[in-house]
């Protein structure tokens, strides 16, 4: 079984999108009861994003200053959240943009300078230049209410969803109103991982979450409201305008990749298991037309897969570049049973194991706060490795902590488990 290649919804789907409506959720209401869980359609139904439904967000912000989060995935079929907006009427006066800008065309990690919208020219603050996290009071001052519409891959070291809370605290120091415009996680049927030592708490950990903590981003918001996560323990005035016909047992198709090096689904499958790579001195194929769907390293000779990582869009100075990498092809997998299989660290457990006997370096940086251990969450499952744990005794050491997880999050869920 192959994966489906992301491809961009049809304009018929458009106009079935922009026609429904479905009741917003307030942070104070109770998610849905499961009567209604039940009613939701299978998942083979067509999906509709939170931004398609206008009749239920147009007279909420009608008359507001609005303040945009979002990127290049902000699309109902052929149009942007941004035009749907401007072409209701909305007043959007500031447009925030997350790692990899606007338009989605920097690499991972590179700074985004503030600029303008070329087809709008409305100011583009950006949220990820480098200076800080947090919008100034000069762009806050001049807007209302702040809109989130990005979509998510449900993983703790996505940035995507720490900017999102950045700014649900700036709402909170500022007193402004906040709405979620929701969309599925395509890993939403998914909770695994260890929960965030929150001593390692960085840009790719930021909440006391699972590594794959199977919510949306509207339920994550309502979740770090509710459990007083935001600075200071603050509460804002929030709305979540939920997606119709999801479960979070949805097998989801990105209509747009959410990132330069996320593809397709393969790439956002494999991404919960094969990310730990960033901290090692492991190739995971950026640089090349399959990112995230291989691993591999100059060392690993033997094997009968290799691939050579080069400079390209999204990947400007991949790892290992220009150098001829040996190692596993993941491609051909069966994408319900890498679902099946959570995270995986035979992966990482087996090119350590390589690398190691052929006297090479693994981790890029040593001590507590390398990247890697940021990643994992904790330090304690890269010692695991070292000792020779399996990745089935290392899975089983955060089972019962997602377990209480799961519970922890159940009042927040807007859709059937």
């Amino acid at each position: 079984m192959n994966f489906i290649k992301i491809a961009l919804l049809s304009t018929a789907c458009l106009s079935m999108m922009a026609g429904a409506a479905c009741k917003s959720t307030k942070q104070s209401e109770q998610p849905a009861t499961a009567t209604a869980q039940a009613e939701q359609a299978s998942p083979s139904s067509q999906v509709i994003v939170g931004a398609a439904r206008t009749s239920k967000y147009v007279p909420l912000l009608k008359g507001k200053r609005i303040a945009l989060l979002s990127n290049q995935t902000g699309m109902v079929g052929d149009k942007h959240v941004l035009d749907i907006m401007l072409e209701h009427g909305l007043n959007v006066v500031t447009i925030f943009s997350p790692e990899h800008g606007f338009r989605g065309k920097a690499d991972a990690g590179e700074k985004v300078s503030s600029s303008v919208d070329e087809k709008t020219g409305i100011p583009i603050a950006s949220l990820y230049d480098g200076k800080t996290p947090m919008p100034s009071k000069e762009t806050m001052d001049k807007c209302d209410v702040i809109v989130v519409d990005i979509q998510d891959v449900g993983l703790r070291f996505y940035t995507y969803y720490v900017t999102m809370i950045h700014l649900m605290d700036a709402a909170a120091q500022y007193g402004k109103q906040f709405v979620v415009f929701d969309r599925p996680n395509p890993n939403g049927m998914t909770v695994d991982g260890p929960i965030l030592d929150m001593k390692l708490k960085s840009g790719v950990g930021y909440l006391p979450i699972p590594t794959v903590y199977g919510m949306t981003l509207g339920e994550l918001a309502r979740m770090a409201n509710g459990e007083g996560w935001l600075q200071g323990g603050k509460k804002i005035d929030l709305t979540v305008i939920p997606c119709e016909n999801y479960t979070h047992q949805t097998r989801y198709q990105l209509p747009i990749a959410p990132s330069p090096n996320l593809p397709n689904m393969a790439s956002i499958y494999l991404y919960p298991s094969l990310c730990y790579f960033e901290g090692t001195t492991v190739s995971l194929g950026r640089g090349t037309d399959f990112p995230f769907q291989c691993y591999g390293h100059p060392a690993m000779t033997g094997r009968n897969f290799s691939f050579t990582p080069t400079s390209r869009f999204g990947a400007k100075t991949p790892p290992q570049m220009g150098k001829k990498c040996y190692g596993v092809d993941l491609r051909g997998l069966d994408p319900e049973q890498v679902i099946a299989q959570g995270i995986n660290l035979d992966y990482v457990i087996d090119a350590y194991n390589d690398l190691h006997k052929h006297g090479q370096q693994f981790l890029l940086k040593e001590g507590d706060r390398n990247f890697f251990n940021l990643l994992m969450g904790n330090t304690q499952v890269y010692k695991m490795i070292e000792a020779g744990k399996s990745a089935s005794e290392i899975k089983a050491t955060w089972k019962q902590d997602d377990e209480k997880f799961k519970a922890q999050r159940r009042p927040y869920l807007l859709y059937k488990e």
